[in-house]
């Protein structure tokens, strides 16, 4: 919901998650941090939170297989980040305990041409103007919105964290594309320094990890299939059903943004 802070704001979490290939915001976490940064520059009054913060050191992280796991929701504090959200929802603003390491990872060259995101950027300040939706929600009733980058945040470990969120993103990727994504990447700054994914470990961490996780949101489990709308509604997940896998990034960059406007239009109606 949208929660009324003491100072008369609103504050809104939004979150995206998709598998951990940490390689381009949609198809997979790059994916997901791309499209949490073109969110940022669309939409007013907006501030990202990563998951990738709240990774426990290295010394406390499970191993499986031979090899450290680093993504599988034991790997993040739950408790940190649940207490990031909740300053979030209450105050409106980034948390000031959280030290962000996530902004030092490139995620390299943008996949959606700089005419999708100026044709975005003009809707949404048109959008914006008096008398229209947005000038209400935004100016009006100061909103502000959080946006949370994220991996397996809609696990059965995460039900408590799904409650503190406000609108749930979920973008799909098949087994192919995150992998040719995963193993593509350099690696990324961590907490005592750097990480690059060993020999295989797509395969032995990453990919079983997801299907684990995300079995329940598909019919008859197969990740690769049919999302299961019964319970997507049910958990208020919202995912881009029926269009397929590997989603290119300018196409749900732009059903990204028509469904905040419309999920922000339909709880303003309600007086959420």
């Amino acid at each position: 919901m949208l929660k009324t802070q003491s100072r008369g704001k609103l504050t809104l979490c939004l979150a995206a998650s998709t598998l951990d290939t940490t390689g381009c915001l949609l198809d997979v976490r790059l994916c997901i941090t791309t499209l949490a940064r073109l969110l940022r520059d669309i939409f007013p009054n907006t501030f990202i939170l990563h998951e990738d913060d709240f990774y426990k050191p290295e010394s406390e992280l499970p191993s499986k297989d031979g090899l450290l796991d680093w993504d599988c929701p034991e790997a993040i504090s739950i408790p940190d980040m649940e207490k990031a959200l909740a300053h979030i929802r209450k105050n409106g603003t980034f948390p000031p305990f959280v030290d962000s390491k996530e902004d030092q990872n490139s995620v390299g060259k943008c996949p959606v041409s700089d005419a999708k995101i100026a044709e975005l950027k003009a809707n949404v300040k048109a959008w914006l103007q008096p008398g229209r939706p947005g000038h209400e929600i935004f100016t009006e009733g100061r909103l502000k919105v959080c946006l949370f980058d994220g991996f397996l945040l809609y696990c059965k470990e995460m039900e408590t964290t799904m409650r503190l969120i406000d609108i749930k993103l979920f973008l799909l990727v098949s087994r192919a594309k995150a992998t040719q994504r995963r193993e593509a990447r350099d690696g990324y700054v961590t907490l005592e320094g750097f990480w690059k994914d060993p020999p295989g470990y797509v395969d032995k961490i990453v990919w079983p990890n997801y299907v684990d996780a995300h079995a329940w949101l598909f019919e008859e489990g197969n990740v690769e299939g049919k999302l299961d709308e019964k319970v997507l509604r049910t958990n208020d997940i919202k995912a881009q059903v029926g269009k397929g896998l590997d989603i290119d990034m300018e196409t749900t960059l732009e059903w990204t943004v028509d469904t905040i406007i419309a999920e922000l239009e339909r709880r303003a109606s309600e007086k959420l």
